[in-house]
């Protein structure tokens, strides 16, 4: 994978300065280790339960070198999130080919965005954030806004597309939006409230969103055989 490739790149990258070594709380890979420690802490016993004596023991490493890292407890959730949301962007960008045909990158979009959002992992980590929306009110948007997120890598997309001349849209936010709905069938929500224990089968996934991309493009695609 591409991101896990850049990943492994990242936390084996030679150390800069003199003698081969990071400077305090610049090495990626003793980041890398306690964001790790840190998830699982979060995903066990949820943010409220969770110390930092907690994480230290479960990355391994000392507090001094936690605090090194980061400051509190809010910090290193918010750290968390950004790479979570960061790593999920890349998987779904992937899947967005600009050479090929609209339809194909839709559904290949499409199925991974609604795997990857009802997964297990997914339902887990957005109800620890939504846990805390309270106390942290912006911790819960940033998953899905901020500059690069799945609506905007999307958006980018069909406006390329539109330049193409493969689909006619006038609010490109609303029409990322309405795809993202769609594709993911209601299954998310039903996923996150606890209404659906299991994430869909692929097959479930594919048949919803073949059905998302037929009605986008019965709405947005210039080759709408007798929409008129």
């Amino acid at each position: 994978m591409k991101h896990e490739s850049q990943n492994a790149a990242v936390l084996n990258a030679p150390a800069p300065g003199s003698g081969g070594r990071w400077a305090a709380g610049e090495d990626p890979a003793k980041r890398h280790q306690i964001l790790e420690g840190a998830k699982r802490v979060f995903m066990k016993m949820g943010f409220d339960a969770a110390s930092m004596n907690d994480v230290t023991r479960e990355a391994g490493v000392s507090k001094g070198t936690l605090y090194v890292y980061f400051a509190n407890k809010e910090d290193l959730f918010a750290a968390i999130v950004n790479s979570e949301r960061a790593h999920f962007v890349e998987i779904v960008r992937a899947a967005l080919v600009d050479d090929a045909d609209i339809s194909s990158s839709l559904l290949e979009f499409g199925k991974v965005f609604a795997t990857h959002v009802t997964s297990d992992k997914t339902i887990s980590a957005m109800r620890t954030v939504v846990g805390v929306r309270e106390r942290m009110p912006s911790l819960c948007q940033r998953f899905f806004t901020g500059p690069d997120n799945l609506r905007t890598v999307l958006r980018g997309f069909l406006e390329r597309k539109a330049e193409a001349g493969s689909v006619e849209i006038d609010d490109f936010d609303l029409a990322a939006r309405q795809f993202l709905e769609m594709a993911s069938g209601g299954y998310f929500k039903l996923r996150l409230f606890g209404d659906m224990d299991a994430p869909p089968t692929a097959e479930e996934i594919d048949y919803v969103v073949r059905g998302a991309v037929r009605v986008f493009l019965a709405a947005y695609g210039t080759d709408r055989r007798g929409r008129d």
